[in-house]
C-alpha cells in the first residue's frame, strides 16, 4: 500500500497547490453566511443602501475569488492524479515485466489487465476528487457546525447531535462499501476472463458452432459482475437518502427553534439567516457523499489489488553472488540431478534428471505430453528455477550468471508462437534489435521463410494481423524459428517448432539445425526428424528414460521402440 502511494510523492507541489486553493475556496464558502448576516442585520433590518452596497460587493469578490481558485485547483489536482497514475502504472508494467514464470501462474492475464486499467483508473479518480472535492465536504461540515455552534449554540444543537450521527453511519457504509466493491471487481476480473477467450479463440467458437454456449458463459459473468455492483451500490443508495432525511429534519427544527428565538428577542434575523446556511451547507455536503463512497470503496479495493502485484516478489531473481564476468563460449550443458514441481502441484514435473550435451551437439527431446519436455527447456534460461540439482552451462551454475549474459546467449522458440503488431523485420529484429538487414536475410533464409516473405505484397515490410493471423501455422513456426536465429545463439532452444512444417521443409530445416555452430535442444514427437539428431533424450513422466542415438535407443529402449514401431506403422498405413 504505502510503495503504491509513494508515487504520489514527485507531486508534492501541485497537490499542495491544490489543497491550498481548496481551503482558500472553503475559507469563501464559510465567510459567506457570516457576511449575509451583517448584511441583514446593519444594511436591510436598518435600511441602510450603502451597507448592502459594501458588504454585498465584498460578498461578490469573495465569490469570484473562490470559483477562481477552483478553476486553477482542478488544473493542479488533475496535474498530480494523472502524473500519479502514469508514474504507477509504469512501475506496474516494469514489475510485470520482471515476473518469473511462476509469478505469472498467481496473476491471470484477464486480472492483470484490469489491475493496470480500471482499478489504475480508480485510483487516479480518487485522488483527483480528494484533492478537489473530498476533503472539502468533511471539512465543511466542521466548519459549518463550528460556527453554527459560535453564532448561537442552543439553535444549533440539534445540529450538533445530527451531524456527528451521520458522520458515524457514513463511516459504516464506507467499510461495508469497501468490501462490497472488492467482491465486484474480483468479478470484473471474471469477465475480462470470459471476454479474452472468447475473443482469442473466436475461430474454434464459429467452427464448433459454440457462440449460444458462449454467450451464455458471458450472460453468466455479466449478470454476476452486474449483480455484486448493485449491491454495493444500493447499500449506498438506501443509506444516503434516511442520513438526508435527518439532516432535513434537523434544518426544520433550527427553522422553528430559531423562530421562536426571534420572537422574544433571543437573536437576530441574520444569526438564524447564517445558522441556517450553515446547516444547509452542512446537508448539501452530504450530497456528493454517495460518489464519494462508492469511488473511494472501489478505490480502496483497487489500491489493495495493485499493491498485490507491486510487492509480488519473483521466484527467480539474480543470486546474488553473480558474476559479470562470466560468459557462455561454448554451450555445453549439464543437467545434475535437477528436479523439479510447480506450485500447488502435487507431483514432479521433473525428477533427478541427469544428462550431458557436449558443445555444438544437437538433442532432440521426445516424450509424451505431460513427460516434462517444455519444462526442461524452460529451466535453462531460468523462466523457473530447478526445485533441486544443478544445471550448468559451460561448467558455470546458471544461477551464477547474470540474466542478461545467460539470456543473451539463447536463442529460442516456444511452442506457442507469439508475433507483435507490427512489420515481418520487426518482428524478426525483436530477436535482436540492432541487426543489420543482411543478418535478418540470413537468419529468414536458414528458417526456409525467405521465400515467404519475398513474395508478399510489401516484403520484409509487410504489415502483420494481431497475432499473425494473416500468416500459416508453418510461417509463423519458421517466423519464431528465424527470430531466434538471428541471434546467433550459443544454444538453441526449440519448443517442437517444426510441427506445422510439411515433410520437405521440415526435412531442410533440420539439416540447418544440424549445421549450426551451437548446440541445439530441440523437442518433437517424430521420430524422423528425432532420428536426425547426434542424440535422442527421451522422456516419461518427468524422468529420463532413455539417452542416446536412434540406433542406441532402437536397441535398449523398449519404449522408443515402440514410439517408433508406432509412427512407422502410421505411416505405413497412410500410403496404402
Amino acid at each position: 500500500m504505502g510503495k503504491l502511494l509513494s508515487y504520489i510523492k514527485p507531486y508534492r507541489v501541485p497537490s499542495a497547490i491544490a489543497l491550498v486553493l481548496m481551503l482558500v475556496e472553503l475559507f469563501v464558502e464559510l465567510y459567506h453566511p457570516l457576511l449575509l448576516a451583517k448584511i441583514i442585520d446593519e444594511g436591510v433590518a436598518a435600511r441602510d443602501l450603502h451597507t448592502v452596497a459594501v458588504w454585498g460587493s465584498v460578498m461578490i469578490g469573495l465569490a469570484l475569488l473562490g470559483f477562481g481558485c477552483g478553476i486553477v485547483n482542478t488544473f493542479y489536482a488533475s496535474k498530480a492524479s494523472q502524473g500519479f497514475s502514469y508514474d504507477a502504472r509504469q512501475a506496474l508494467f516494469e514489475k510485470i515485466q520482471s515476473f518469473s514464470f511462476s509469478t505469472f501462474d498467481r496473476f491471470p492475464t484477464e486480472t492483470l489487465l484490469t489491475r493496470m486499467t480500471s482499478d489504475m483508473n480508480q485510483i487516479q479518480m480518487a485522488i483527483f476528487l480528494g484533492l478537489r472535492v473530498y476533503m472539502r465536504s468533511p471539512l465543511l461540515i466542521i466548519g459549518s457546525l463550528a460556527l453554527a455552534v459560535m453564532i448561537n449554540a442552543r439553535l444549533a444543537l440539534a445540529l450538533a447531535i445530527a451531524t456527528p450521527l451521520v458522520l458515524g453511519c457514513l463511516y459504516l457504509t464506507l467499510k461495508k462499501g469497501m468490501r462490497l466493491f472488492e467482491h465486484a471487481q474480483r468479478k470484473l476480473d471474471r469477465m475480462n476472463g470470459v471476454i479474452r477467450e472468447a475473443l482469442m479463440g473466436i475461430r474454434l467458437i464459429r467452427v464448433f458452432v459454440r457462440s449460444e454456449r458462449e454467450r451464455a458463459r458471458f450472460d453468466d459473468a455479466n449478470g454476476e459482475l452486474a449483480a455484486s455492483t448493485t449491491a454495493a451500490l444500493r447499500l449506498v443508495e438506501f443509506v444516503l437518502p434516511l442520513l438526508l432525511l435527518a439532516m432535513n429534519l434537523c434544518l426544520l427544527s433550527i427553522l422553528w427553534l430559531g423562530g421562536a428565538q426571534m420572537s422574544v428577542g433571543g437573536m437576530t434575523m441574520g444569526e438564524v439567516v447564517a445558522v441556517v446556511n450553515y446547516a444547509a451547507r452542512i446537508t448539501a455536503a452530504f450530497s456528493p457523499i454517495s460518489m464519494m463512497i462508492n469511488n473511494l470503496a472501489r478505490a480502496r479495493a483497487a489500491t489493495g489489488r495493485i499493491a498485490e502485484v507491486l510487492e509480488a516478489r519473483p521466484d527467480v531473481v539474480e543470486a546474488g553472488d553473480a558474476d559479470d564476468a562470466l560468459r557462455i563460449t561454448a554451450g555445453r550443458i549439464e543437467f545434475d540431478r535437477v528436479s523439479f514441481a510447480y506450485a500447488g502441484s502435487s507431483g514432479h514435473a521433473l525428477r533427478d534428471v541427469s544428462f550431458r550435451a557436449r558443445a555444438g551437439e544437437t538433442i532432440a527431446i521426445m516424450g509424451a505430453t505431460g513427460s516434462g519436455k517444455s519444462t526442461l527447456l524452460q529451466l535453462i534460461p531460468r523462466l523457473y528455477d530447478a526445485g533441486e540439482g544443478r544445471i550448468r552451462i559451460d561448467g558455470i551454475e546458471i544461477k551464477r550468471l547474470r540474466f542478461g549474459h545467460l539470456r543473451g546467449a539463447i536463442g529460442y522458440a516456444p511452442q506457442e508462437v507469439q508475433l507483435f503488431s507490427g512489420t515481418v523485420l520487426d518482428n524478426l529484429r525483436f530477436g535482436k534489435e540492432d541487426a543489420s538487414e543482411a543478418d535478418v536475410v540470413e537468419a529468414a533464409k536458414l528458417a526456409q521463410i525467405h521465400e515467404t516473405i519475398a513474395k508478399m505484397e510489401s516484403g520484409y515490410d509487410t504489415a502483420l494481423g494481431e497475432r499473425g493471423v494473416n500468416l500459416s501455422g508453418g510461417q509463423k513456426q519458421r517466423l519464431s524459428l528465424a527470430r531466434a536465429l538471428l541471434r546467433k545463439p550459443k544454444l538453441l532452444l526449440l519448443d517442437d517448432c517444426t510441427s506445422a512444417l510439411d515433410a520437405v521443409t521440415e526435412r531442410k530445416v533440420l539439416d540447418v539445425l544440424r549445421a549450426l555452430p551451437c548446440t541445439t535442444l530441440f523437442i518433437t514427437q517424430k521420430v524422423g526428424a528425432a532420428r536426425e539428431a547426434d542424440r535422442i533424450l527421451l522422456l516419461a513422466d518427468g524422468r529420463i528414460q532413455g539417452f542416446g542415438t536412434h540406433a542406441e535407443l532402437l536397441a535398449a529402449s523398449s519404449a522408443y521402440r515402440r514410439i517408433a514401431d508406432s509412427q512407422a506403422s502410421g505411416e505405413a498405413a497412410a500410403h496404402a
